[in-house]
């Protein structure tokens, strides 16, 4: 498994292009951002280029600012900018090279029409990825953090792939967010493999360091490959300062995981 540095949460001192310097430097294997829209293609080309690191994924745009937007794709009455979120972002990730894009649904708060609309901006974006050959992930987030988004289990998740059939849609299994919503990890993770596309971790309760609190990660992620996962993990934490000290242990953790 790679291990890929969310660049959302680490380093975000720095401007993009040192925030993949930065990753490089500590020893990830990839990188994977939120909102790269502020700098130029050309720039965060360059900088990937120069580490040889991957941008693995990147997230739609969250809305308008200071609305307190976390999404727009199913958001009633939104479908044009949701669209054009879902636009901005397959373009941006195919010209760094990205293989997937996160299309955040938004807080619906399970207003009528929401799961439809979800399901047409989703239909576009797979479209626009499959061009790219790129693929399109969704989260299930837990409502303590995000109270009222659209999609808070796997299940629900589950439920949206199976209604729309794309081969390029699956699911981005956040162990931090499913650990607080729903918890049983390693079941539910083997019971969903098929539609899983990507992995990120972060300690529980405190969404810190991955090397403490409810979550083994050196035993759950070995668990994850002998249960047959081949995708990536992104470490989307909230940093306590320094390098990251977890890293070499979860690699090595890592090391007699199948491959």
């Amino acid at each position: 498994m790679r291990i890929s540095a969310n660049l959302g949460f680490l380093y975000t001192d720095l401007p993009l292009p040192d925030r993949i310097r930065a990753a490089k430097r500590d020893g990830f294997d990839a990188v994977e951002c939120h909102f790269p829209y502020d700098t130029p293609v050309a720039e965060t080309r360059a900088a990937l280029d120069e580490t040889g690191l991957p941008m693995l994924s990147l997230n739609t745009a969250p809305g308008r600012p200071g609305t307190g937007d976390f999404g727009l794709a199913a958001l009633p009455g939104r479908a044009e900018e949701a669209r054009a979120a879902v636009a901005q972002a397959v373009a941006y990730g195919a010209a760094v090279g990205a293989g997937w894009v996160h299309v955040m649904a938004g807080k619906s708060a399970g207003a009528a029409g929401a799961e439809e609309a979800f399901r047409a901006t989703l239909s576009l974006a797979c479209d626009l990825a499959a061009a790219q050959g790129m693929g399109v992930l969704i989260e299930p987030l837990n409502p303590r953090d995000v109270p009222g988004y659209h999609l808070s289990t796997v299940e629900q998740a589950a439920e949206t792939i199976a209604a729309l059939g794309r081969d390029n849609l699956k699911i981005l299994f956040d162990c931090y967010h499913v650990q607080i919503t729903q918890g049983d990890l390693t079941r539910r993770f083997a019971a969903h493999l098929p539609l899983i596309g990507h992995v990120q971790i972060a300690a529980v309760p405190d969404r810190g360091d991955p090397d403490h609190g409810e979550i083994r990660y050196d035993w759950l992620l070995p668990a994850f490959a002998e249960a047959g996962y081949r995708g990536d993990v992104g470490a989307e934490y909230r940093p306590r300062g320094g390098a990251p000290a977890w890293l070499p242990p979860l690699r090595a953790a890592l090391g007699s995981a199948p491959v």
